[in-house]
């Protein structure tokens, strides 16, 4: 009887959890996702005539953006793994399925994970790269906003939400470094805390959650006593998100307006910092929410606003999904063979 009420609860369990998740998303798809789903396709006929020079140079600097973020993740590996062309298929393969999912970061560390491990990279390296360059990236953009925000403020004046994100960012900031310090200065506290819920989690143990907060304080101290790779990593990480911020305002400027990079950049990393909540897959329907709000707030027309957050998306958001199914695929059957 127990062998047969086990199915009967887990299909249960199973019903409410995905049920209770299904109705949260709901009001969130309805008038989030559903809206940009249509703008998306409204964006791609408005850049068939917007000026190409613009439009080329948009894409390059977001092309340049992701190559940015695969030199971060060669960064953070050791000098014998992948090539970067293997490095930056892994991260676009991962980048789609975050941008279909909600809350899709966990499901690409996942993805990401495999893909990495099926390359020769060692585990405890790919656990802590992925750690570092995810969380390390997050704490790199609230510091550029931060910087952005205290230049802007005495040339633009001080936005009702300037205060909010800044002490959200902070927040995270100060989280995030705690984190950290909790698994590199002593990582058996950190996996006694977290112990009971591995005991949760299919294919993982205690001990074994244990052994991989060991290695993973061991790499990190590391990294953190390599100033070459502190460097090269921070340097890659400001430029991952500048290049895409100066993608967005190429776009903007493809509508006719010339936006104050200061100005874009705080509009930018405030969208960006209110996406990185899991409510949609990689903040969509939020970030086009906002980013136009912020942008019309500092001058700039709603039309044009709308029209150039929304086209670069399409870039940003939409072409990184077609694209890492692409590197997914080739990456799978290049293993093959």
């Amino acid at each position: 009887m127990r062998l047969a009420r086990r199915p009967l609860t887990r299909k249960i369990s199973w019903l409410l959890r995905y049920g209770v998740t299904a109705v949260l998303l709901w009001p969130v798809a309805q008038y989030l996702v559903a809206p940009e789903l249509v703008g998306a396709g409204r964006g791609f006929y408005l850049l068939s005539h917007a000026p190409a020079g613009w439009l080329i140079c948009g894409v390059l600097l977001e092309a340049m953006s992701l190559l940015c973020y695969g030199l971060l993740t060669r960064a953070l590996l050791p000098s014998d793994s992948p090539g970067l062309f293997r490095l930056l298929r892994i991260d676009l393969a991962a980048a789609a399925v975050a941008h279909v999912t909600p809350a899709g970061g966990v499901s690409s560390a996942g993805v990401g994970y495999r893909l990495f491990r099926a390359e020769g990279v060692r585990s405890s390296d790919a656990a802590v790269m992925m750690a570092v360059k995810g969380y390390g990236s997050a704490v790199v953009l609230n510091m550029l906003l931060w910087i952005t925000l205290i230049v802007s403020i005495p040339l633009t004046g001080f936005h009702p939400l300037y205060g909010t994100v800044l002490i959200v960012s902070g927040v995270i900031i100060v989280a995030i470094a705690s984190l950290i310090a909790a698994v590199t200065r002593d990582p058996r506290s950190a996996s006694r805390l977290l112990r009971p819920a591995a005991q949760l989690i299919p294919g993982l143990s205690g001990d074994g959650l244990e052994r991989a907060f060991h290695e993973a304080s061991k790499s990190m101290m590391m990294i953190w006593r390599d100033r070459g790779v502190l460097a090269r990593s921070l340097l890659w990480a400001c430029l991952n998100w500048l290049l895409d911020a100066a993608s967005l305002w190429c776009f903007v400027a493809a509508f006719g307006s010339f936006t104050n990079p200061l100005v874009l950049f705080a509009a930018y990393g405030l969208a960006n910092v209110a996406g990185a909540l899991p409510l949609t897959p990689a903040g969509l329907g939020v970030i086009e929410s906002i980013g136009p709000l912020l942008l019309v707030s500092s001058g700039v027309t709603r039309s044009v606003a709308t029209l150039g957050v929304l086209a670069w998306r399409l870039v940003n958001f939409w072409l990184p999904i077609p694209a890492g199914m692409g590197a997914y695929a080739s990456l799978k059957i290049g293993s093959r063979q």
